[in-house]
């Protein structure tokens, strides 16, 4: 494959840091797969010079099918992928004391089924290839003691440490696969569960943030890219948070 373009998957590109993913990957020289993307977004990716395989209704990666037919797609578009970069999960909030078994379902299901199925589909093919990059972004509330989000922070530590004993598993075959935790981002998800839309809110939430302000996607998706670029293959195994100093 000497000269030919590298193939990165983006499980949701839709949603969160997964459009600007696209556009950095694009820019770099990537062919994409990408997972139920706007068609402006497939536009834009094209123009800058992107083959793209369009996958619908795969990105609630915890849907056992949906890691499996990104990862057949690219090989049937493409024959190769090599790398893959995914986030799932779904922010469930309120003291342990007044959870449910049901509340713990439902963050296992998002935040530790979705990775476990897309590292199962997109760790083959790489093996086999004997090279890739995997990258999970998790939430830096798996990185430490979260008031107000036990449930949640317990499921990402779990898909962190899920992330790094696959890297320690699938390193010799020249694959590499590492985890990324975000906190305190600036998209509508956060906003929401924070009460962040809200000016007065959003100041105090700022406010616990050693730098003083919310993350933004782009700046975000380009700290990802030595993760996925295929410029720095000698680091696996990682975890690290980028949450403005939080964790």
């Amino acid at each position: 494959m000497s000269g030919a373009r590298r193939v990165s998957v983006i499980g949701d590109a839709r949603h969160y840091v997964g459009p600007e993913l696209a556009r950095h990957l694009a820019a770099r020289g990537h062919d994409l797969v990408l997972g139920d993307p706007t068609p402006e977004l497939v536009a834009e990716v094209h123009a800058a010079g992107a083959a793209v395989e369009v996958v619908p209704n795969v990105s609630n990666l915890a849907r056992p099918e949906s890691a499996p037919a990104l990862a057949e797609a690219a090989l049937a578009r493409f024959g190769r992928v090599d790398s893959a970069v995914a986030f799932a999960g779904q922010i469930v909030t309120g003291r342990f004391t007044n959870s449910t078994i049901e509340d713990l379902r439902t963050v296992l299901t998002g935040c530790l089924e979705g990775p476990y199925h897309f590292l199962k589909a997109m760790v083959d093919p790489m093996i086999e290839q004997r090279s890739g990059q995997i990258l999970l972004i998790t939430s830096a509330a798996g990185a430490r003691p979260t008031p107000g989000a036990p449930l949640y922070s317990a499921a990402r530590a779990g898909s962190t440490m899920l992330a790094r004993n696959v890297a320690a598993e699938v390193a010799r075959h020249g694959v590499q696969v590492n985890a990324v935790g975000t906190n305190f981002m600036d998209f509508p998800e956060f906003l929401a569960a924070s009460g962040a839309t809200d000016p007065e809110v959003r100041a105090r939430v700022e406010a616990q943030v050693p730098m003083g302000r919310l993350g933004t996607m782009e700046e975000f998706a380009a700290f990802c890219m030595a993760f996925v670029d295929g410029t720095s293959g000698f680091t696996t195994g990682q975890f690290v948070a980028y949450a403005g100093g939080w964790a």
